[in-house]
């Protein structure tokens, strides 16, 4: 793993007119898996350094920060199940502290995170429980198959204390499809970690049902839940246990299987042209309007960086455009 120090003056900036941010890629990232001849498959998120570099970009209360790591391992989690080059983003939304919470990733494992916390209507919770920070609303799922496909996106009410139950609601109501979810995300002596246990019920796969009937197919489902179960929080952000180890301690008498890891990496995509091809679509009295002493700033929201331009060096739009 490789990371440019925050503070460079940035030859990558330079180059490509990205921020100074970190170079970071956890190459085993995501481990996916299938139990031999029972009807689950499932992947190991384990976000490790990644998750420190992502949140400490903001200066987060810990419960935010808690939130947004679980929600990233999670969308981190699905977008490696996706068999077409997009990405796949969870966004939550409702009327808490909590307004936006926002999470996204690429088929390719670029991760990113996001959340806006209104600070005065924090102080006046007595419980800063996960359903408390979020209130009524709305949770979103979202694949986006790339420019020429049309995007699919699942909506369910935000229902339950933690994002493993509002997540619970959405597979159960929209997908229904069987599905165990553990997230943890927590502050250790090495920094923030997050991860995810996924787990999913395949139906007559590899022929399961000329070789399993159908109560035992739900007891091989069942025995794969109860042990996921047995996972600690401690056990699965541990950075002394390889993912591989974690799952062997899980699922190596129910005939547990490795897939090819996958890679997760900072995969904020912001760029000084991006944004300036954004301003490009703005009037000469809009462009006036947001320059701030001659100088107008948009701020990347996932990597908090200022990007700033010189409105006297910004393209004179033609009166009639």
């Amino acid at each position: 793993m490789s990371q440019i120090p925050e503070n460079a003056d940035g030859p990558m900036f330079d180059a490509f007119g990205r921020p100074p941010v970190p170079d970071l890629v956890v190459p085993r990232a995501i481990l996916p898996f299938h139990l031999d001849e029972r009807p689950v498959r499932g992947r190991l998120v384990r976000l490790g350094p990644l998750a420190d570099a992502l949140l400490r970009r903001h200066d987060y209360r810990p419960e935010v920060a808690k939130l947004a790591g679980e929600a990233m391992a999670l969308a981190a989690g699905l977008a490696a199940a996706l068999k077409f080059e997009g990405s796949f983003s969870l966004q939550a939304k409702g009327d808490g502290p909590l307004s936006m919470l926002l999470a996204d990733c690429t088929n390719a494992g670029a991760l990113r995170g996001y959340a806006k916390l209104n600070e005065e209507r924090f102080a006046g919770l007595e419980t800063p429980s996960t359903a408390a920070l979020l209130g009524k609303g709305y949770l979103a799922f979202t694949c986006d198959q790339g420019p020429d496909m049309d995007r699919y996106q699942g909506i369910v009410a935000i229902e339950g204390e933690t994002l493993t139950d509002m997540t619970g609601e959405y597979f159960r109501n929209s997908e229904q499809l069987d599905t165990y979810l553990k997230l943890a995300c927590e502050e250790t002596p090495a920094g923030w970690r997050a991860s995810a246990l996924v787990l999913e019920r395949v139906a007559g796969a590899g022929g399961l049902e000329q070789q399993m009937d159908q109560e035992e197919q739900q007891e091989a489902w069942q025995t794969a839940t109860i042990l996921a179960r047995t996972i600690s929080t401690q056990e699965l952000l541990d950075d002394t246990l390889s993912g591989e180890q974690v799952l062997h301690r899980l699922f190596h008498a129910e005939g547990l299987r490795l897939d090819r890891p996958r890679p997760l990496s900072y995969g904020c995509r912001c760029s000084r042209d991006r944004l300036l091809n954004v301003l490009g679509g703005f009037s000469n009295d809009d462009l006036d309007h947001m320059a701030d002493e001659g100088t107008i700033t948009m701020t990347c929201e996932f990597c908090n960086f200022d990007f700033r331009f010189d409105r006297a060096t910004l393209p004179v739009r033609n009166a009639g455009n």
